[in-house]
This record gives C-alpha cells, sequence and structure tokens, in this order.
C-alpha cells in the first residue's frame, strides 16, 4: 500500500484533491480553504437532494465526513514522516438540524504542535483531542465534533 506524500503537496493541490475525493464528492462536500502553512481548513456543504436525510436536513453521517481526515492531514504536514497519525476516536454532537449550506473551520495551533512534540519525542503514543463548530449560514450551531488522534513519532534521533 502506497502513502499519499503529503509533505510535498502544496495546501491549494490537496485542498483540489479532496474535493474531488470520492466520499467528499458523494457528500456534497467541499474543500473552500486549506492555508498554506496547513493551520487551517475550512470546508462546506450545501444541502442537496443526494445529502439530505428523511427529515430533509443534512445527514448526520455527511457532517462528520466533513471534518473527518482534516486534523490528521493538517498534523502530518506539520510534524512531518518522524510521525504516525491515526484517528483514535470521534464523537458528534447534534444541536441542531442542518439546513441549507453548512460550513466548519479546523485549526491547529503552534502551542498544540509544541505540545504533541513534547509528549512525543521519546516515542511514547499521545492522544491530542481537537472540537470543531459545524454552523449554518446564520453562524448558528449544528454540531460540534470532537476528535482524538494516535500520535506517535517512529524515528527517535
Amino acid at each position: 500500500m502506497r502513502k499519499l506524500a503529503i509533505n510535498r503537496l502544496s495546501a491549494s493541490s490537496m485542498r483540489r484533491i479532496l474535493s474531488f475525493y470520492g466520499p467528499n464528492l458523494g457528500a456534497g462536500i467541499r474543500v473552500d480553504y486549506i492555508r498554506s502553512d496547513w493551520r487551517e481548513v475550512r470546508v462546506s456543504m450545501k444541502l442537496r437532494w443526494y445529502n439530505r436525510n428523511a427529515h430533509g436536513v443534512h445527514f448526520g453521517g455527511s457532517l462528520y465526513s466533513m471534518i473527518d481526515p482534516h486534523f490528521a492531514l493538517m498534523l502530518m504536514r506539520n510534524l512531518g514522516e518522524d510521525y504516525l497519525i491515526w484517528d483514535k476516536s470521534a464523537e458528534i454532537e447534534y444541536v441542531s438540524p442542518g439546513r441549507g449550506t453548512v460550513s466548519a473551520t479546523m485549526q491547529i495551533t503552534e502551542d498544540q504542535i509544541k505540545d504533541i512534540r513534547l509528549h512525543t519525542e521519546s516515542g511514547q503514543k499521545y492522544f491530542p483531542r481537537f472540537s470543531v463548530n459545524v454552523l449554518d449560514k446564520k453562524e448558528q450551531l449544528v454540531c460540534k465534533v470532537n476528535k482524538i488522534l494516535y500520535v506517535k513519532k517512529t524515528h527517535i534521533r
């Protein structure tokens, strides 16, 4: 199995790849922006016939899919190839029905990256937590997603 050479891709190239990636395309998820340092990603999803549930609002799985890969990809790019990064767990809290276009902005700070490096410098596992809100066009909270990642430094110097 080949690994995606994420460290060789520009933010704009990755944005295009992710927007046409099958699961995103099928759910109608659009990657609107990846900051050049890969510490911020913005996504959106319009309500369409193919991503609405029986109540006429966004499928919960589609709302989660908006968030799913991004924190891991952002860390992969910011920590480099010496780190193994996987999703460990996730939780989604639905607050209000997702109608119309929904969006989310994921961010990773320099302090979070330093904290991860500190906790993994000797090869130990670390489980950083990230949270993000999915909002509607009126900036009302639709759901909150909490993610825990698995991070381990694989090449100790």
